[in-house]
């Protein structure tokens, strides 16, 4: 068999700890029984939940450490014991060579700082960016940056973030021409910041890119599904998407009360359960669960720290689809073509 993705794992990260991310590396690998995973964590809870999966062990590497990154840790203490801890232990094996990616569902912080020092930005990024997909009623989901890496930017971050994340949607949603609009409190031409104004103005005039631009676009149209990337800054992007999550929890949990009120709704329950099911599906972040770093030398992507089994399968998939149609060349040849054009047009002024 041709030796497939070699995935660094934070085996330690995320609230579960070993037992989430060890289902999750045997979800993935039935699905892709080519996959290597260097694990990096402690030995002695790391053991009794490999013991669990047949078959697994032939498939990793264990690196013992019993050092690891806490959740409330700032990210200047965590960058001092990158090389002790599981997450930067393996963030440095993507440095290293020995990975082609890295996963942790650890502290968020700690992981950008970490794997921007480790990795540097790549040459015509200022700023890496965090990238998500989120669910919508179209085909396919849509992906989402900067989710709260950077909670100010200016006109060329938001270019750059849009480069990106088409690249991001040509891979993990295999689209040719991806469409991208940046949010704004209006779909207007003349609302919104100058820095919205400055980076729509440059992205009309990169028609030669493989995107689409289509403007403007509003919170509440997030999730129709007219839309393959959207782009905003860190601050915005981060309200935004935990505001999207608390209302799906908020439906879910509006629906589950008035189920429970009258023997009626008790039977209408009943009837409506293979639909409700299938809303449950649709608003699971298991499902879409697997946020990339994009911006960097290397692959890191961040699982949710709450994720089961299930939705760090879904984190490894990500990471192997990126390496799998390399997706860090492909931003670097998006971003040489844009730096190209641009100092055509500078040149010709």
């Amino acid at each position: 068999m041709t030796a497939g993705p070699r995935i660094a794992i934070d085996a330690m990260g995320g609230d579960s700890g070993p037992a989430a991310m060890l289902g999750g590396l045997a979800r993935a690998r039935r699905k892709e029984p080519d996959l290597h995973f260097l694990l990096f964590g402690d030995e002695t809870r790391i053991r009794p939940e490999l013991a669990r999966y047949r078959g697994l062990e032939q498939a990793l590497t264990l690196i013992h450490t019993t050092d690891f990154i806490t959740p409330e840790e700032k990210p200047s203490q965590a960058i001092r014991r990158a090389r002790t801890t599981s997450m930067g232990m393996a963030i440095n094996a993507v440095k290293d060579g020995q990975a082609d990616a890295a996963l942790s569902g650890g502290n968020t912080g700690a992981m950008m700082a970490m794997a921007k020092l480790a990795l540097r930005t790549m040459p015509g990024i200022d700023r890496p960016a965090l990238a998500a997909l989120l669910p919508t009623l179209g085909t396919h989901d849509c992906v989402m940056l900067d989710l709260g890496a950077n909670t100010e930017c200016d006109a060329q971050n938001l270019v750059q973030f849009a480069v990106m994340g088409a690249a991001y949607a040509r891979t993990v949603l295999e689209l040719s021409r991806p469409r991208v609009k940046l949010l704004n409190i209006g779909t207007e031409e003349l609302k919104g910041t100058d820095e919205l104004k400055e980076a729509a103005a440059l992205l009309r005039d990169a028609d030669y890119l493989p995107l689409r631009f289509d403007g403007f676009t509003e919170g509440d149209q997030l999730s129709r599904g007219n839309i393959d990337v959207v782009v905003t800054d860190g601050f915005s992007g981060n309200i935004a998407l935990k505001t999207a999550e608390g209302t799906a929890r908020f439906v879910t949990d509006l629906l589950r009360n008035a189920f429970k009120s009258s023997l009626r709704s008790k039977a209408g329950f009943a009837l409506s359960r293979p639909a409700l099911n299938l809303l449950k599906v649709h608003l699971d972040p298991n499902n879409h669960n697997g946020a990339v770093f994009l911006g960097l030398n290397g692959l890191v992507v961040k699982s949710h720290g709450g994720a089961n089994a299930k939705g760090v399968a879904n984190a490894v998939g990500v990471a192997a689809r990126m390496v799998r149609n390399q997706t860090t060349r492909k931003i670097g040849e998006d971003l040489d073509n844009f730096r190209a054009h641009a100092f055509a047009a500078e040149a010709a002024q």
